[in-house]
């Protein structure tokens, strides 16, 4: 249901991350012992949009268990660091840089809040700072979240966004072909659904949850906004759930509406350099 935003809103979400990390580490959608071996958890259009990162520093905010923050340094990165204000989630993903052997000098990860990464990640700017699908619903303030993001890009470097688009927010669960509920609210979205993502059958205690819908505009503004100038902003008719019931899964494990059906975006990515 929408309300107006918690006071508690950040330990009320911390909660209930903290309580769904033990229980992604031992899921399938996850499937660590795979990421061990080598699987690559990154998206084609993130690598393709991206482009080469090898010697580069990247920041990777709200990073959770850190998983496509450490395929960054497989493919090369210099240097990377993860933000994520889950404790248990930051040391996961410490267990995984020590399995993987990457070093604090190559991989480091920071346990705090998103709106306080400028005082507390150890660099004070990035070649590439990153954010993977599915953080920015958790942020009430975008304004907030987009200057915080641009202090922290290096001269020369830039802010690489990837997102699940906010026009399926506001479709049907079913057929994602009718307009249900309002695309500009701007109330929190209070959720107790239990379990998770990764395991929707999980016995959880910690439900509670609050979520803001971002129109696509608020996002492209609030980082012009920061001083980033926007180089691309594309979408994409390809998801990574099935968001609605109608969606196929592809060869790749992605999902789209059937062929012939009418598309909509389904993600988006956005990426905003730094003048040199």
């Amino acid at each position: 249901m929408y309300g107006s935003t918690p006071e508690d809103w950040l330990q009320t979400n911390r909660s209930m991350w903290d309580e769904r990390v033990p229980i992604h580490l031992r899921s399938d959608f996850y499937d660590l012992p795979a990421f061990r071996a080598g699987h690559d958890p990154l998206r084609p259009f993130e690598l393709a949009e991206m482009g080469d990162v090898a010697g580069k520093s990247l920041l990777h905010l709200q990073c959770h268990i850190g998983l496509d923050t450490l395929s960054w340094a497989r493919h090369g990165a210099a240097r990377v660091v993860g933000l994520d204000f889950s404790e248990p989630a930051v040391d996961a993903a410490r267990d995984l840089a020590r399995d993987l052997g990457l070093g604090q000098d190559r991989a480091a990860f920071v346990a705090a809040d998103v709106y306080d990464a400028a005082t507390a990640v150890p660099d004070p700017s990035y070649d590439i700072v990153y954010t993977g699908v599915g953080a920015l619903c958790w942020l009430p303030d975008l304004e907030r979240w987009a200057q915080t993001a641009a202090s922290l890009v290096a001269p020369g470097g830039f802010l690489y966004v990837a997102e699940f688009h906010p026009l399926t927010d506001v479709l049907d669960d079913v057929t994602g072909s009718r307009v249900e509920h309002d695309y500009f609210n701007r109330d929190a979205w209070i959720d107790d659904t239990p379990g998770t993502y990764a395991d929707f059958g999980a016995e959880t205690e910690h439900n509670r949850s609050a979520e803001w819908q971002h129109p696509l505009g608020e996002v492209v503004s609030a980082v012009a906004a920061a001083g980033l100038r926007i180089d691309f902003l594309h979408e994409h008719d390809t998801t990574l759930f099935p968001r609605f019931a109608s969606l196929k899964r592809m060869d790749d494990g992605r999902y789209r509406f059937p062929s012939g059906s009418p598309r909509i975006p389904l993600m988006y990515s956005l990426r905003a350099s730094k003048a040199a």
